[in-house]
């Protein structure tokens, strides 16, 4: 009895500890559905869209009282954009793989062209001459054109797979004339900092193609080369270079680095708990570009700790969304695309986190998705919807969404259930 007892309860053990298994398992299945990628990049995109909004009219509404306006107008401005930004990423997730392919020269020659147009007629904001305007409407063309030349690049080494590692190649037409093209024009009108995030652009894209490794040491050699004079031949690059390198300017809150210093002043005020939302007081005209290139600094004194953290975790959830679609995906289009748009995305962020708490020297850009800006945000939400659209072609990934209602008959079905309810009765009678 005693042994037929123990084996009952080993068996018992068995059991339950087989059923603790099984009940972990759909956890598991959920991470390794196809849906799970496609998900993560939408809530991760709509939950920094949605807090971006909240921050903007945040930081920018003390600036806009300053200059006798409504304090929600930059507020609207960008929850226009965000809305113009949504409907074309929901309709660039529709598209199919094949028609990125087809779009990809078109919207990289329409980009060149928007920036050739911005060398004679463009506007000039900060010193950067990188604006277009067209009636009302004011936009940056070398937003577009990182994403043009993401896709043409996806584009070229998907049909060039077994000649990747003749420099000839990679050269044509990629890089030769294509993106000396778009890096050319932008420098044209002085916006290094974007030129740079195009490079990074690029590097990233040859990489993920498999480009032979002189084609690096060549490119990085003429890259360091061309900043090294583009900041040389200007005093103001020099200058931003010097003072950030000099210990002394970055205590001075009135200097050169007085931007960067504030920035910090606002980081250090908002300590672990942050001084509350609407509560900054560096956003009060001490901390120039508020609302702008360094909102993560209004996040971190009115937030703090757990707001920027929640900056990065989403961040780092994109991250690991896109590593996923890149890894699993076959198709050698989406692969390089995808690998471009991460880069995109997470290189911009880290160089403007990175300009706000000190490591870099601040060179003008935007945190995606967060700081204001029409024309970063549109562009960066087509970029997600693009990813969007991939995820959907992976396998299994389309028949379970076009399987589940939407919201909208979900929450219409509660109607018809009760109407058909009538009839069953008087049937039933």
């Amino acid at each position: 009895m005693s042994t037929t007892t123990a084996g009952d309860k080993a068996g018992t053990s068995g059991t339950s500890s087989t059923g603790a298994g099984s009940r972990s398992l759909p956890v598991i299945g959920k991470l390794e559905s196809p849906l799970t990628t496609y998900y993560l990049i939408l809530g991760a995109t709509s939950t920094l869209v949605v807090f971006g909004l909240i921050m903007v009219f945040s930081a920018s509404s003390v600036e806009a009282l300053l200059a006798d306006e409504a304090s929600y107008t930059v507020f609207l401005r960008q929850l226009l954009f965000a809305v113009v930004g949504a409907v074309a990423a929901g309709f660039a997730s529709r598209l199919d793989v094949r028609w990125w392919k087809r779009l990809a020269f078109p919207m990289v020659a329409l980009s060149i062209l928007l920036l050739a147009a911005v060398i004679p007629f463009g506007r000039s904001v900060n010193g950067n001459q990188n604006w277009l305007a067209i009636g009302p409407i004011q936009f940056q063309p070398s937003e577009f054109a990182k994403l043009g030349l993401i896709l043409v690049g996806a584009v070229v080494f998907a049909n060039k797979s077994a000649r990747i590692t003749s420099v000839v190649h990679v050269a044509l037409p990629f890089l030769v004339p294509i993106s000396a093209f778009v890096v050319g024009l932008i420098l044209a009108g002085k916006d290094l900092g974007t030129a740079m995030v195009v490079i990074v652009i690029i590097a990233a894209v040859l990489l993920v193609a498999g480009a032979p490794m002189r084609v690096f040491a060549a490119g990085g050699a003429l890259a360091a080369v061309g900043v090294g004079l583009l900041v040389t031949g200007s005093s103001n690059r020099t200058s931003r270079i010097t003072d950030f390198l000099d210990p002394t300017c970055n205590t001075n809150p009135d200097g050169w680095c007085g931007q960067s210093v504030h920035g910090l002043y606002a980081l250090a005020d908002g300590g672990w708990w942050g001084v509350g939302l609407g509560a900054s007081k560096e956003k009060w005209a001490w901390l120039s570009e508020a609302h702008n290139d360094f909102i993560f600094a209004i996040i971190g004194e009115e937030l703090g700790l757990p707001g920027t953290l929640m900056i990065l975790v989403l961040f780092g959830i994109l991250a690991w969304a896109c590593f996923r679609l890149v890894s699993r995906t076959q198709d050698r289009f989406v692969r390089v695309a995808g690998a471009g748009i991460m880069t995109w995305l997470l290189g911009q962020a880290i160089i403007n986190i990175g300009a706000v708490i000190g490591l870099f020297p601040v060179i003008g850009v935007p945190l995606p998705l967060v700081s204001a800006g029409g024309s970063s945000l549109v562009t960066t939400l087509v970029g997600l919807g693009i990813l969007l659209s991939f995820a959907r072609n992976e396998p299994g990934c389309r028949a379970l969404l076009d399987a589940r209602p939407n919201l909208v008959r979900r929450s219409l079905a509660v109607l018809p259930s009760r109407v058909r309810s009538v009839p069953q009765r008087r049937r039933s009678r």
